[in-house]
């Protein structure tokens, strides 16, 4: 329940890329009373250390959720935008969304030219983003202004937590909420136990955009091995052959071995029998993912200095980067436990 809580809290929090704020104050504030010491970094990054005499391991989930930017107000004060993050544009249209203005949060909807108007052949091609605006209920662009609104505005999908049934859950930003819910929850059973090793459970800016905080924040650490916690697709519903995925919603923690066909992480192959016999001994449900598509903080945090042995533990999530992602509570659980149990064994694999 304890787990259950803190991901609704953080997944109804707002947070783009490069404005994590919100959400760098909730991590901090939950994972403080079981680290020695938190601190932010110049990029923006939250770093929790436990100490330890052991090796130092980085934990790092990033904080960062797709959204959208005002890019300028039109003289009607319609506000037009551009993307942070990967979005499929069919997913945006009709949505609601906050606006957070300078003095306070303003709710807006995602509009376009009505079908009514539409000439046949346009019926029935999708909308795209660039054709689409945000109505606020300006009077016009001073009105606009005054509400708060300028460009450079972040704005975020107005989506609130919800259960499903069968211990299955939706929100937006479960990309990556979950991991961050999954790093305070490990860290909240670790200070319940005597552990070895240094950790640094880094709650990471601007993945979405580029894995930008756990490239600057791994550079700072330098541990000696990093798990990036995040999410990742199921190929368990309509429109997605198991070729494309064979994981599945309800089957565990996934532990990575290749994302995007080797463009992106190639996994130290002891981080990944570390963390399999970890699963095994304690007897925590887990998946191999092997991915031809997307990828993680870990591939920025492998390359870093000399190279730093690293994977990914995600949690399969359904319809990531939409507004409805959907994921199962028993699977966060195994993903945090996981994460828990490699911790107090990792000296004896380095």
């Amino acid at each position: 329940m304890e787990l259950e809580k803190l991901l609704e809290k953080l997944s109804n929090a707002h947070g783009i890329s490069g404005y994590e704020n919100n959400i760098k104050q909730i991590m901090e504030e939950e994972i403080k009373p079981y680290v020695d010491e938190t601190k932010t970094d110049k990029m923006g990054n939250l770093i929790a250390t436990k100490k330890g005499d052991g090796p130092s391991i980085m934990l790092a989930a990033h904080m960062d959720e797709i959204g959208l930017m005002v890019q300028y107000i039109d003289d009607n004060g319609f506000l037009r935008f551009v993307k942070i993050g990967g979005w499929f544009d069919q997913t945006l249209h009709s949505q609601r969304v906050v606006v957070h203005g300078s003095n306070g949060p303003l709710t807006g909807v995602i509009g376009s030219k009505p079908p009514h108007v539409m000439k046949e052949e346009d019926k029935n091609k999708p909308v795209k983003a660039e054709d689409m605006f945000i109505d606020i209920g300006a009077k016009d662009k001073d009105d606009a202004i005054n509400l708060g609104v300028d460009v450079g505005t972040a704005i975020s999908i107005d989506r609130d937590y919800t259960p499903l049934a069968n211990g299955i859950v939706t929100c937006k930003a479960f990309d990556n909420r979950a991991g961050v819910a999954m790093l305070i929850d490990a860290m909240r059973q670790l200070s319940e136990a005597d552990v070895k090793a240094t950790v640094h459970a880094v709650g990471t800016v601007q993945e979405e955009v580029g894995l930008k905080g756990a490239r600057t924040s791994a550079f700072g650490l330098n541990p000696d091995v990093a798990i990036s916690v995040d999410v990742t697709f199921p190929g368990d519903h309509p429109g997605i052959d198991k070729k494309d995925s064979a994981l599945e919603m309800g089957k565990g923690a996934v532990i990575t071995v290749v994302d995007a066909a080797g463009r992106g992480l190639i996994a130290d192959r002891n981080v990944v029998k570390w963390l399999k016999e970890t699963a095994e001994e304690n007897e925590i449900p887990y998946q191999l993912n092997v991915g031809n598509g997307g990828t993680t903080d870990a591939t920025a945090i492998h390359l870093t200095r000399e190279g730093i042995p690293s994977s990914t533990i995600s949690v399969p999530t359904r319809y990531i980067h939409s507004p409805v992602e959907v994921l199962s509570l028993e699977d966060l659980k195994s993903c945090a436990d996981l994460i828990t149990k490699a911790v107090l064994n990792v000296e004896k694999y380095f």
